[in-house]
Parts: structure tokens; sequence; C-alpha cells
């Protein structure tokens, strides 16, 4: 079968893009994330490899969080007959269209069908958020907090996994990491958000001076440079003040 268009940027590799146009597929991924969510592409192609254990007819094109999850559950029972398996966290970001997660899989089948490593293999493992993203765009066109947690907090996941503390603390995480993604930002440009400085912050930062005199510090027990000037020797008359404290000391 020839595909007459490609998507100009799928996130995967040369190699995996021709391989993926030398089978006979029923339809050519255009949105990797969206086409490969319910499984269905991805069983076809291993029953390309192996017909009598994805058969397609066992799969379903629908796109409810219960196909997406019977597809990849048949998937997943058809490759343990092979001793194979496919990453779960990578299965779960792939159901629910996680940043990264079906580029991720892809490849990975890739491997197992074909026993080739992809090269120019870039960076670790994605978290399958859309920070990476979201550096890529001007200051004022990144996300809200609200934002950040619609973004990465799907609903099919929220569905998936209804329990609250759960999902609260997932929540809590995104924004915890949007937060700080934000303090970075008012560091390194501040005059976007009008920061002002403290008195501490505002103040020169001068190094002392050791030009005026040393003492011997109790606590380190050495010599420290001190900006207090230190008191002349008393070279005059004795003071009969300290004579009558020497002679009769108090207590």
């Amino acid at each position: 079968m020839y595909y007459e268009q490609c998507p100009k940027k799928t996130g995967l590799p040369r190699e995996v893009l021709q391989w993926l146009q030398s089978l006979d597929l029923s339809f050519y991924p255009k949105n990797i994330r969206r086409d490969v969510s319910n499984g269905y592409l991805v069983a076809e192609i291993f029953s390309h490899y192996y017909p009598h254990d994805f058969p397609k007819h066992s799969y379903d094109k629908g796109t409810s969080l219960n196909v997406k999850q019977r597809n990849w559950r048949l998937i997943e029972q058809s490759l343990q007959k092979y001793n194979q398996e496919l990453m779960k966290e990578v299965i779960e970001g792939t159901i629910h269209c996680k940043p990264g997660a079906a580029e991720l899989l892809v490849q990975e089948v890739y491997t197992i069908l074909t026993n080739k490593s992809i090269r120019d293999v870039k960076g670790p493992v994605s978290d399958f958020t859309d920070q990476e993203y979201q550096r890529l765009l001007p200051s004022l066109a990144r996300s809200t907090a609200s934002k950040a947690i619609k973004n990465n907090l799907k609903t099919t996941e929220i569905m998936a996994e209804p329990d609250i503390s759960t999902n609260q603390m997932k929540a809590e995480i995104i924004l915890h990491r949007h937060l700080k993604n934000k303090a970075a930002e008012r560091t390194v440009n501040p005059g976007r958000f009008k920061v002002k400085h403290n008195l501490g912050q505002l103040a020169a930062k001068k190094p002392p001076s050791q030009e005026k005199g040393c003492f011997n510090s109790p606590l380190s027990g050495g010599t420290t440079s001190s900006n207090v000037v230190l008191p002349p020797t008393w070279t005059g008359a004795a003071d009969p003040f300290m004579e009558n404290m020497v002679r009769h000391p108090t207590g």
C-alpha cells in the first residue's frame, strides 16, 4: 500500500517511519498520539508478523476508555506467548494520550519485531508531561496553573482510577512543578513580573577589609580578620582603679 501523504513531524525516527510505510496497514498514523491510543493500529502491526495470535477481527476501532483497555489487554496477553511485554507506564500513557508515550511505544514495538536498535535516541525516558513543550513557548503563551493540571491530568486517567486521593496527589505534583517553573522564570526575567528586591538584595556586598586589625577568635582558636580597630597599648601612668581591682578582687 502506498501512502501519498505523510505527516511532516511525528516525533518518530526516520527508520521507524520507513518501517511503518513498508507495512500493509489499513491507514497511516498521521497523528501518532491519537491513532495509536486505542491499540488497534498496534495490534494490526503485530498481526503483520503473527497473524494467528493477533487476529484483526478481535480488536475494536472504538475510542472509548473501555475499548482501549480491552484492546491493550488482548495485546498484552498475546505478547506473553512470546515472552515479550511492553512497559506498563508507556501503555497507560498511550491510552491517555500523554505527550511522548505513543512515540516511545511505537519505537519499542519496532525493536521487538525487527530486533534492531534505534539510532540517535536522545535523552532519558520522557515523563509524559508537556513540560518540554511549555519551555519552547514564549512566556506569555505558557499555561496557567489550572491549564497545566488540565493538560497533564486527562479525563480518561481520572475515569480509569477514580480514587479522589490519588488524583488529588497527581494534581498537587503537577501544581508543584508548575510553581517551581514559575519561580525559576521570575528569577531569570524579573522585569516581566515586576519583582521588587528587598533591602538585603539591594545593599552592596563588600568583602571585609584586613588592614584594620586582627583578633583571636575564641571559637575557631585562630586569628580572624575584623573591621574593629584595636585600641593602642597604654603606656602612661598606672590606673589607680585597676590597681585596686588587682589587690582586692571581687567575689
